[in-house]
């Protein structure tokens, strides 16, 4: 079928050698040329244990992937690179998929933790969900067709280097989107711009219209929103009767990252991805903010080792977590 990755790439790489190699990179910027590469890789790899399949299209066409592992009916769902310049949140979940993938393929522990719980709980995971924003960051004006490269620069406010870009291709905030009090929103920046502008309505952007859809058909149990920087981990946010029990698991992820854990603001704005889906379905949700504050860029490769260690874990503990939620 057209949706499955193998038929996209497959027959251009040599699969012989990658088994006994790390599939996943981290010593390099990750791209949408090299997350489309390793997932292909990891397809041929663990083809039994996972399924990858487009859930639909960015603004400029680039697919928007999305990854299934395990078996379970119930699920979590991490996401990726809501913004441009957090390309190392894809890295870092796609080395989840790759860790977690290999250990449940061959029925291992990772450390002390079993991967058997991905029998009962799946973790979806789309590691970029903004792949034109990811390849304006690290590629500048190149990354888009002549046409709309003076669009962009105006964007950009005339500056040549694109590495403070957050935005999707038509400059919209991705993470100020969604039909979660949006309206209550600054309107500032009042148009298209290389970050914060929330758009004209919610759910304008293609990337936000594909992953609300795909929440809405995977039904999660817990949602992540993995974003850089600042070591942080935010869960709340009109919570309501599920307070105290989403305080509970925000706290064991804390632990867990060793990440300050965010106390809850009296006047949040909302339009975030884990607002909405907090407010729609009553069910936790965290955003999870990997590296120390670097300003308006990304983080630098320096910080992988550190920010995988703390992270590790969290797709397990979380399906375990989930087990307990109910739907």
């Amino acid at each position: 079928m057209a949706k499955y990755l193998f038929l996209f790439l497959i027959s251009f790489l040599v699969f012989e050698n990658f088994a006994s190699a790390n599939l996943v990179e981290t010593n390099k910027p990750y791209t949408y040329e090299q997350l489309n590469e390793d997932l292909a890789k990891i397809q041929h790899n663990f083809g039994k244990v996972i399924e990858v399949r487009s859930i639909g299209k960015s603004e400029f066409g680039r697919e928007i992937w999305g990854v299934k592992l395990g078996k379970g009916e119930k699920t979590v769902l991490l996401v990726g690179s809501h913004h441009g310049r957090e390309w190392m949140t894809t890295m870092l979940l796609m080395k989840m998929l790759e860790t977690y993938a290999g250990a449940y393929d061959k029925k291992d522990k990772l450390g002390l933790e079993s991967t058997q719980i991905l029998n009962e709980v799946s973790i979806w995971i789309v590691p970029m969900l903004n792949p034109d924003g990811v390849s304006i960051q690290q590629q500048g004006l190149k990354s888009v067709s002549a046409v709309h490269q003076k669009r962009l620069l105006d964007m950009n406010e005339g500056i040549m280097n694109f590495k403070r870009w957050k935005a999707n291709g038509n400059g919209v905030d991705l993470n100020r989107q969604y039909p979660a009090d949006w309206e209550k929103l600054s309107q500032t920046p009042p148009g298209p711009y290389y970050k914060a502008f929330k758009g004209k309505s919610p759910l304008e952007a293609a990337e936000v219209q594909v992953l609300t859809k795909f929440v809405k058909e995977t039904n999660p149990a817990i949602a992540v929103a993995y974003h850089s920087a600042g070591r942080e981990i935010y869960w709340n946010y009109k919570n309501g009767r599920y307070f105290f029990r989403d305080y509970l698991l925000a706290r064991k992820m804390a632990k867990l990252t060793d990440y300050q854990l965010a106390k809850p603001e009296k006047d949040a704005t909302g339009g975030g991805f884990t607002d909405w889906f907090i407010t729609a379905y009553r069910r936790p949700a965290l955003t999870i903010e990997i590296s120390y504050l670097v300003g308006e860029t990304n983080p630098p490769l320096s910080v992988f080792k550190t920010e995988w260690k703390r992270n590790k874990y969290v797709g397990l503990k979380l399906a375990e977590e989930a087990k307990k939620i109910k739907n």
